[in-house]
């Protein structure tokens, strides 16, 4: 019983650090980036699109499809940045836990 208590007191405090990552991923950002600096976004939590700049030497060729490509390129980046500091934060939060194959359980990371 009291190994029963023990594994019951470490998933608790296993969720309580979770949902602190959750809540410090909310807040982290990352900076995406593409054409050689020539497009920058900046994208927050979960992937809120908070700040876009784009090098007004693009805007004068008129070509709307290059800079749609920058665009999605940029915010790619910016993305595999954000999933790379979840999987980093949720990793370091299921502590020991992680990576274990629990039958009938998700893999924790």
């Amino acid at each position: 019983m009291k190994d029963l208590n023990a594994l019951m007191q470490q998933a608790q405090a296993m969720q309580a650090r979770m949902q602190q990552a959750q809540e410090k991923m909310a807040e982290t950002s990352a900076e995406g980036s593409s054409g050689g600096g020539l497009v920058n976004l900046t994208l927050k939590g979960p992937s809120e699109l908070i700040a876009l700049r784009i090098d007004p030497s693009l805007l004068a060729d008129n070509d709307a499809e290059i800079l749609s490509d920058l665009i999605m390129a940029a915010h790619a980046d910016a993305k595999r940045k954000l999933d790379e500091a979840s999987q980093t934060l949720m990793r370091e939060a299921a502590g020991p836990m992680a990576g274990m194959n629990i039958p009938g359980m998700p893999k924790l990371f």
